[in-house]
């Protein structure tokens, strides 16, 4: 079974339970920049819908690439700390750059920002 997981954009949650080939089961949550809060509880309502286990999982996809920093962020860790506590492989969206770092025995994916974070604020901060 095959978790994907998809939050490059700041305004949907894209995750889908797959076999080898087809989907059992996708859904879209509305989740304007609030990623962080709706992707757990989401994951597990798929799982549970499905009648799955997490540690019936065998790989996690992810989409590592995207116009949003923090949401694409929340998706790869999110990811990775699955994949790792699971230790199951975890690689990144087909078409995406695969971008891995090995991290014991285990590879994490990596996120491929479209630009530049833009980090605090626009002004410097002075003490």
């Amino acid at each position: 079974m095959i978790l994907y997981i998809n939050t490059s954009s700041h305004e949907e949650i894209i995750i889908a339970l797959r076999s080898s080939q087809k989907i059992l089961s996708q859904r879209k949550i509305k989740a304007p920049k609030h990623q962080a809060e709706k992707l757990l509880p989401a994951i597990s309502q798929l799982l549970e819908s499905q009648g799955i286990k997490l540690q019936n999982l065998e790989k996690i996809i992810v989409a590592n690439q995207g116009a949003s920093f923090t949401a694409l962020r929340i998706g790869v860790i999110t990811a990775n700390a699955l994949a790792y506590a699971l230790q199951i492989p975890i690689e990144a969206e087909p078409n995406n750059k695969e971008k891995k770092k090995k991290f014991g025995n285990h590879y994490l994916v990596q996120p491929h920002y479209n630009r530049e974070p833009l980090i605090g604020a626009s002004k410097k901060f002075q003490l």
